[in-house]
C-alpha cells in the first residue's frame, strides 16, 4: 500500500482556517467591532500616529524650548539648526549645536561659527507656563544657552521658532474639534430624533428648518461675523466663530439620523418601550437614539478632518486664531509669499503636519466604518 509524501524541500500548507460565526459566539458588540478593527492596518498604524500627534499637543509647552510669541528679531528666517553628534575627531559625543551669524542681510543668509559648541541640555529650566492649565513649571525638554538658538525647523519671520510655534498650534488645531463635535452631535441627535419619532406635519416643519440651516452660505457668514467682530478681543471672537460654525453644521446630520429614527419607530421594542408607560422622549432617549450610536460614532470619526481643515482655513485667512498666538493654519499664511517660500521652504512643515493628521483620521475613520457595519462578513473579505 502506498501512501503520498510531501514533496521535498517544500513546507507543508499553513493555509489559515476560515473564520466562522461560531468562533464570536459570545463576544459583545464592541468586542467583535475591536476585533475587526485590528485587522484594518491603516487604521491601527494611524490611531497610533494620531495617539503621538495629540500627546504631543497635551505636553507641548513641556515639548517646545520656546512660547508661542517669543521671538528673536535678530534671527529672523533663521535656518533649520544643524545638531552634531560627533566631535572633530569623528567620536560619538554629547549633542551640540553652534551659533549662527548673518552674512548676508537681504538674502538672510547665515553661517556657523565653529569657534564655540553649544551643548544641547535636557530639562532645562526657561520661559514659565502651565501644563494642563493648572501646573505651573518652567522645565522644558530642551534648550541651548544664548546666544545659541536651537532651531530644528527653522524660523520664521519674526525669529520665532517653528517647532515651537507647530507645538503650541496643535492645541487650537487638534482640539478645537471638540466643541464643534459636541455642538453638532448634541443638536443633531435630538433635532433628528424627534422630528423621525414624530413625524407627519412636526417632521414636516423642523425638516423645512433644517434645509434653511443647511442653505446658509457658511463661508460668508464667517466672513461677516469676523468683520463685525474686528474691536473683540481675538480669543472672544474666534470662540464666537466656532460657535457659530457649529451651530450651523448640524443639519445635514440631524437628517440622518431623521431618517434612522424613522424606520427604528416601527420596531417592536419601540412600541414595547410605550406600552409599559415610557413617555415619548424617554422613548427617544433611552431606546431609539442609542440605536444610532454606530453611525454616530462613525460620523465623528469623519467630521473630524472637515472641522480640522475648517479651522487650518479661517486661521490662514485671518479669520480664525489671531497673531501672535498660533495654529497651524495661521502659520502657512506665512508662506504665500513665493519670494521667501523659495529661500526659506521649511515655511510648509505646518502643512505637513495638517495633511499626516486628516490622511490620519481619514484611515481610522474607514477602520471604525467597516468594524462597525453590521452588514460585514464576519472575520473574511468579500
Amino acid at each position: 500500500m502506498s501512501t503520498t509524501r510531501p514533496a521535498v524541500g517544500r513546507p507543508p500548507s499553513r493555509r489559515r482556517a476560515k473564520t466562522t460565526a461560531e468562533d464570536y459566539r459570545g463576544f459583545s458588540l464592541m468586542e467583535l467591532a475591536w476585533r475587526r478593527f485590528r485587522r484594518h492596518r491603516l487604521a491601527m498604524y494611524a490611531s497610533m500616529v494620531l495617539i503621538v500627534l495629540y500627546s504631543m499637543a497635551v505636553f507641548s509647552p513641556f515639548l517646545a524650548p520656546y512660547s508661542e510669541t517669543r521671538s528673536n528679531r535678530q534671527k529672523y528666517f533663521h535656518p533649520p539648526t544643524k545638531i552634531h553628534f560627533l566631535d572633530d575627531d569623528g567620536r560619538l559625543t554629547r549633542p551640540y549645536v553652534y551659533n549662527y551669524r548673518l552674512v548676508d542681510v537681504g538674502r538672510r543668509v547665515y553661517e556657523p561659527q565653529t569657534d564655540r559648541k553649544f551643548p544641547i541640555k535636557f530639562l532645562v529650566r526657561g520661559e514659565p507656563y502651565k501644563l494642563f492649565g493648572l501646573i505651573e513649571s518652567n522645565i522644558h525638554l530642551y534648550g541651548v544657552d544664548a546666544p545659541a538658538v536651537v532651531y530644528p525647523l527653522g524660523a520664521d519671520h519674526l525669529g520665532r521658532d517653528i517647532v515651537s510655534r507647530m507645538l503650541h498650534g496643535s492645541r487650537k488645531s487638534l482640539f478645537i474639534v471638540i466643541p464643534l463635535i459636541v455642538i453638532t452631535v448634541s443638536i443633531g441627535l435630538v433635532y433628528g430624533g424627534v422630528s423621525g419619532y414624530f413625524g407627519g406635519r412636526t417632521d414636516n416643519v423642523m425638516m423645512r428648518t433644517g434645509e434653511v440651516f443647511m442653505a446658509i452660505p457658511v463661508f460668508y457668514l464667517l466672513i461677516a461675523l469676523a468683520g463685525l467682530m474686528r474691536d473683540v478681543p481675538a480669543n472672544m471672537r474666534f470662540a464666537a466663530i466656532i460657535a457659530v460654525l457649529g451651530f450651523v453644521s448640524w443639519a445635514g446630520f440631524a437628517r440622518v439620523i431623521r431618517g434612522m429614527v424613522l424606520s427604528l419607530r416601527q420596531q417592536e421594542f419601540v412600541e414595547g418601550a410605550l406600552a409599559i408607560g415610557n413617555s415619548h422622549l424617554r422613548t427617544i432617549v433611552r431606546h431609539i437614539l442609542p440605536n444610532t450610536m454606530s453611525y454616530v460614532v462613525v460620523s465623528i470619526t469623519l467630521q473630524v478632518p472637515g472641522f480640522i481643515i475648517a479651522e487650518s482655513s479661517l486661521s490662514f485667512l485671518g479669520l480664525g486664531v489671531q497673531e501672535p498666538f498660533a495654529s497651524w493654519g495661521n502659520m502657512l499664511s506665512n508662506a504665500t509669499d513665493l519670494t521667501h517660500l523659495s529661500r526659506h521652504p521649511w515655511m510648509l512643515a505646518p502643512g505637513f503636519l495638517i495633511f499626516i493628521t486628516v490622511l490620519a483620521w481619514n484611515f481610522v475613520g474607514d477602520g471604525v466604518r467597516d468594524a462597525l457595519d453590521p452588514r460585514a462578513v464576519t472575520g473574511e473579505k468579500k
